[in-house]
């Protein structure tokens, strides 16, 4: 089967974990692990994100004011390199070579009349105090939001048109070598009227550039692997109810939290309206969601709409 496996931020950094080479090089090392097995089945490629890391990069950019602060674009583009080859390495390292892994930087086209652009919505960077939070506001003029109880800086989030890459990516799976790519959604650039590439001031949604990659390459499935066992109605409530199995139209009736798990399940609505299956579901038991024992499910040939555990 030719899959795409989405590796959520959990993957790479656990929430309240500092962000030091080191703790990202053992994530990642777990994480490839678990992966060891799709990765020797299967046509096999590797989606991430790169929330913490892109902001982390601007932070340290800005501590050097000698020269001006690099774009988020080419911070963007830093970040695939950078956790693509730790990818790439823990990855062959657990199939003891087995199989060949590549990690490419991808580039995403976006609408730059996106209304994305007027509402920064994606999270980035370690989280703040809201004294901080002001503070770095001012400073630095960025867009801050609450998560959680803390605090992030917001950039903007355009939808995914297409992956410039797409036809290269298939190329490489036609010839047998797992993929590492669209890290951080891909580096957003928007086409002028040559065609050429211009990179642009935001952080696509790696779940939505995952699936419109999926799309691209007629993947069977869409994996999209986070630290929560289902998606969940009415999440975190007296009324919460865990979702086993849905239609895209069915759960797209349902309201979700903007920042962390809609842009999921409008990922997943995407992919099985096109005919699609994703699966959403935890890293560290993606047996058992494979197995269809725990996660969530969506596809379009569910009669019931919703099916709840």
């Amino acid at each position: 089967m030719r899959l795409v496996v989405a590796l959520g931020g959990n993957a790479l950094a656990k929430r309240g974990e500092p962000m030091t080479a080191d703790r990202l090089r053992a994530n990642v090392k777990e994480s490839c692990r678990a992966l060891a097995k799709l990765a020797r089945e299967h046509e096999l490629v590797i989606t991430h994100g790169n929330g913490p890391q892109v902001g982390l990069l601007a932070l340290q950019n800005l501590a050097y004011q000698d020269v001006a602060a690099y774009p988020l674009d080419i911070l963007g583009a830093e970040t695939q390199g950078m956790i693509g080859y730790v990818i790439q390495q823990e990855l062959s390292n657990a199939l003891a070579g087995e199989r060949e892994v590549a990690a490419i930087v991808t580039t995403t086209v976006v609408d730059e009349n996106d209304p994305a652009f007027d509402r920064p919505t994606k999270l980035i960077g370690p989280t703040y105090s809201a004294q901080d939070a002001a503070e770095a506001a001012s400073e630095y003029r960025w867009t801050i939001a609450k998560d959680g109880k803390a605090f992030r800086r917001v950039v903007p989030s355009p939808e995914p048109i297409s992956i410039l890459q797409a036809p290269l990516v298939r190329t490489l799976l036609d010839n047998g070598t797992l993929v590492v790519c669209v890290g951080g959604g891909g580096v957003p650039v928007k086409l002028d009227g040559r065609g050429h590439q211009i990179g642009m001031q935001a952080v696509v949604d790696k779940d939505a550039a995952s699936a419109a990659l999926a799309a691209e390459l007629e993947a069977d499935t869409l994996i999209m692997l986070t630290d929560g066992d289902f998606v969940s109605e009415n999440w975190g409530t007296p009324e919460q109810r865990d979702i086993l199995t849905a239609s895209p139209e069915a759960i797209g009736e349902l309201e979700f939290a903007e920042g962390s798990m809609k842009p999921k399940v409008d990922a997943a609505i995407r992919v099985a309206k096109a005919g699609g299956r994703v699966l959403i579901g935890p890293l560290d038991r993606l047996d058992e969601v494979l197995a269809r024992k725990v996660g969530t499910e969506i596809r379009p040939d569910v009669p019931e709409g919703i099916i709840f555990t």
